[in-house]
């Protein structure tokens, strides 16, 4: 299950894709190889698509005004940027190999074909997202109100 395809069955995002999706998508992305320390994509980037974890650990940090502890990715198929699959936006993490990875690039050029292509798996990826951002700004919430009382 070390194929392109393979991994992408394993990743969250990607299961919005049927199996011959992922193929193609697995087909158009690039495995890519990060040493410990080297920075796969840094805040203020626009990245050209997502990666999804084949094996290693992943650290994110959010800078400025974000700025926050940062936190690990070591699951394989975590999927790094999901909103890139669509969404062509600096984003405010820089994303570092903690330690030797593996990550498969999901280009977002091939992902928007498929979704042009395919309405209702453009739907799925705009219903996910909006999930996705929910849980965000769901999460966010005891500290808003932290905040307000302050």
């Amino acid at each position: 299950m070390d194929d392109a395809a393979g991994v992408l069955a394993r990743a969250d995002f990607f299961d919005i894709c049927d199996d011959e999706e992922r193929r193609m998508l697995g087909f158009a992305g690039d495995r890519q190889r990060f040493a410990a320390g080297e920075v796969i994509y840094k805040a203020g980037d626009t990245p050209m698509g997502a990666y999804v974890l084949v094996h290693g650990t992943v650290e994110a940090r959010h800078e400025g005004d974000e700025a926050s502890a940062p936190y690990t990715l070591s699951e394989p198929g975590s999927v790094i940027s999901p909103t890139a699959m669509i969404i062509s936006k600096p984003r405010p993490v820089t994303f570092s190999a903690l330690t030797d990875c593996e990550l498969l690039f999901v280009p977002r050029s091939a992902f928007l074909k498929l979704a042009r292509q395919d309405p209702d798996l453009a739907q799925r990826a705009a219903d996910r997202i909006q999930q996705d951002l929910g849980r965000y700004m769901h999460a966010l919430e005891p500290l808003r109100q932290r905040m307000k009382g302050v």
